[in-house]
């Protein structure tokens, strides 16, 4: 709204300057509105991003008194909501590449800024409306306090011996109660050192703390002694860390791909018809569009066709959703490099390698194979990653996890951007430069693909034996149609099964 107002009133912006000649700059104040509007957007999307997946993806639970009250149904239920949330997100993503920015050039501003103004206080309204209907967990506290606890205790007795029984460590149901509604995570033998938090310890007095409250919480030093639970919360974030990290390299490699699209695109015909042009920054909607339509294709062809062969409800396994999603990615890089070779031999054909400006007789949508390759990349990682985040994560720190993909992505920006600029320094002098400054055609724009290629190949050997080698979370679920009485032992076999056939 700040910065749809500051677009609308002449007095808190510049004035125009349609002939980019001695313009006026912006003064303080106009700067300080934009600097706060950028602020509130940023603070906005770091709290609905992480939890409006999560949030409704709780709302397919296993409480749902349904025609799909199983096991099964739900994670079917869940495995669509991810398709689907993210087709949402690219047809938004494509109306705004689309309707708003065309509305921005050919109408105003005001009016540019003010349709996704509008849209944003119409979804706030639909929420408030619809919370009555909404499946709520009771806050169980911060996540990362007892992630805290845990590592605090667990060095506190870091000389304490382990029972010669792992079920004399300690739980508490009643203590978990609002962290495990949907189960009790059990013990694992991985990283043993955090089960020392679970040694109960003489000095703990438990039958005394327990005498005084019924679920002994209310004298219990959570920084000296923690349940069986929340120590596996803590190996379960660990566990997840090595699958997460592979999606920063990931970004990392393929980030400033649609910049270098771009300049290749101004340099080459990008006629449709003689008296239309597409615009350089407009190719990234073929791999939106690609997006859109295998996201559907995904899910009503190959899903039920894999379902025959693995016996899987969602077809394939998230982590190995994510594996097809690497290989994609790495034969979108070499493609754009073949690409960029086949360029810059129409260009030295016509004797165009010196003029940067010259537009190279080669048609721009040699580009777009390229591009919906990278849209299919996004189908398989990008909604098997939200996939892997959400399932393997601790219920009560579904948000956390959630959150860790757009780290994953904000980090993996900065690491290319540092790529980028290494190798523009290093790579050579103005005549030879991988990247040079002005032309293009002079550069060795495939070396860069192939480097970033490389290390995406590299990238997916480590993942593939990071995924060999998960321990999936084991957990203690209670049946409703016996409540409570019945105790299965979930490995979440369903979206997460081992790696080999990846």
């Amino acid at each position: 709204m700040v910065i749809t107002i500051s677009a609308v009133f002449p007095s808190f912006r510049p004035p125009p300057c349609p002939t980019q000649v001695k313009c006026k700059e912006a003064s303080g104040s106009q700067l300080w509105i934009l600097y706060f509007s950028l602020l509130l957007t940023s603070l906005g999307s770091g709290g609905i991003r992480p939890c409006v997946v999560t949030f409704a993806a709780d709302q397919l639970n296993y409480k749902n008194k349904t025609k799909v009250n199983t096991k099964s149904g739900i994670n079917i239920q869940k495995w669509n909501f991810f398709n689907w949330y993210y087709f949402c997100m690219i047809v938004a993503t494509l109306a705004a590449l689309t309707v708003v920015v065309y509305v921005q050039d050919h109408v105003g501003w005001g009016w540019g800024l003010g349709i996704p103004t509008v849209a944003m206080a119409l979804s706030v309204v639909a929420f408030v409306i619809g919370s009555p209907l909404y499946k709520k967990l009771k806050p169980g506290g911060s996540p990362l306090v007892r992630l805290a606890q845990v590592i605090v205790a667990a060095f506190h007795k870091r000389n304490a011996q382990f029972p010669h029984d792992p079920k004399l460590l300690y739980e508490n149901p009643q203590l978990d109660a609002a962290i495990s509604v949907h189960g009790k995570l059990l013990n694992t033998n991985q990283f043993r050192w955090f089960d020392r938090a679970a040694i109960v310890l003489a000095t703990d007095n438990i039958e005394a703390n327990e005498e005084k409250e019924e679920d002994g919480s209310a004298h219990l030093n959570l920084w000296r002694l923690s349940t069986v639970h929340r120590v596996e919360e803590l190996k379960s974030m660990v566990r997840m860390l090595p699958i997460w990290a592979a999606a920063i390299l990931l970004v990392a490699s393929s980030s400033h791909t649609h910049s270098f699209t771009i300049q290749q695109a101004r340099s080459m015909d990008r006629h449709i018809s003689h008296s239309f042009e597409i615009e350089p920054a407009s190719l990234q909607i073929f791999g939106l569009l690609t997006t859109l339509l295998a996201l559907p294709l995904y899910e009503r062809l190959f899903v039920p066709l894999a379902r025959r062969f693995t016996g899987k409800p969602s077809g394939i396994t998230c982590l190995q959703r994510m594996g097809v999603g690497f290989a994609i990615n790495i034969l979108a890089t070499f493609v754009a490099s073949f690409v960029e070779i086949k360029r810059k031999s129409v260009a030295a054909h016509h004797n165009l390698l010196d003029d940067p400006k010259a537009v190279i007789p080669i048609s721009v949508f040699w580009l777009v194979p390229q591009a919906c390759l990278h849209g299919l990349c996004e189908v398989f990682m990008h909604v098997g990653h939200l996939e892997f985040l959400y399932d393997q994560s601790p219920e009560s720190m579904r948000s956390t996890a959630a959150a860790l993909n757009w780290i994953a992505i904000g980090i993996g920006s900065y690491i290319g951007t540092v790529i980028v600029t290494l190798v523009h320094k290093y790579s050579g002098d103005s005549t030879r430069n991988w990247l040079p400054d002005r032309n293009l055609n002079r550069g060795r724009l495939e070396y860069f693909y192939w480097l970033s290629g490389g290390i995406q190949v590299v990238n997916l050997i480590y993942y593939v034996v990071c995924a060999r080698y998960y321990t999936y979370k084991p957990l203690e679920e209670v049946s409703d149609s016996c409540e409570g009485e019945e105790v299965d032992l979930a490995k979440e076999k369903s979206p997460s099964s081992q790696m080999p056939d990846a």
